[in-house]
């Protein structure tokens, strides 16, 4: 049998935190490894359990989940850890931080519990979790803040076609709706976004949209 995706919980809302890890305990391929209600605390208990993914809150005391997703799965991070960022997101000004900070993803804390599930499943899998309608929620409200970089584009390395799925993941577009946009198979989109994700050096989606923004290639 494969052995259980590892979870850590760091939420200071205890309630919280409790409702998630009884959500979590109750899947025979989840297994909740710790819980902690501050940042520091969720850095030394990753770096002591070694779990394969941290539910890890936004704002909290001590240290907050920016600075502890930094912390554990930033870059020159040397061993990282998979981070799903949870948040209040009509309160949370910071959510694109975590993900510049290395978060793999983020749902919303009233997502329904087989959303918060996929979520982690997802991302312990190795792909990010980044909610189309949500992102273009997220990019719509923070797009102003974001400036492009000045440095010289690495995106030269991008063929047409490869730029202008980059846009689409970019606009949240999840790999179905780029292929209905595109007019190609869903594989044919995998097989772009694999090649995106190489030629820029990014882990997954989620740092493909920061590029995007980054980069000035989507406004």
């Amino acid at each position: 049998m494969t052995a259980p995706v590892r979870v850590l919980v760091c939420d200071d809302q205890a309630l919280i935190r409790t409702g998630f890890a009884t959500i979590i305990d109750a899947q025979p391929d989840l297994e909740v490894v710790g819980e902690c209600g501050d940042g520091r605390a969720a850095v030394d208990l990753a770096r002591r359990l070694s779990p394969d993914i941290v539910v890890m809150d936004v704002r909290m005391p001590v240290l907050d989940g920016i600075d502890a997703t930094r912390l554990l799965a930033g870059a020159g991070v040397e061993h990282p850890v998979k981070v799903l960022v949870v948040t209040t997101f009509n309160l949370d000004e910071y959510v694109y931080e975590a993900l510049r900070a290395g978060a793999s993803g983020f749902l919303l804390k009233d997502a329904p519990p087989a959303q918060l599930l996929h979520g982690i499943r997802t991302v312990a899998a190795g792909a990010a979790l980044l909610a189309p309608e949500v992102t273009r929620q997220l990019v719509g409200r923070y797009a102003s803040r974001i400036r492009p970089s000045r440095d010289r584009p690495d995106d030269t390395a991008l063929t047409p076609r490869e730029l202008e799925v980059l846009r689409l993941i970019a606009d949240g577009l999840s790999n179905s709706e780029i292929a209905a946009t595109l007019v190609i198979s869903q594989e044919t989109v995998k097989t772009y976004v694999s090649r995106i994700l190489t030629k820029l050096g990014l882990r997954d989606r989620v740092q493909a949209v920061v590029y995007a923004y980054r980069r000035g290639l989507v406004t």
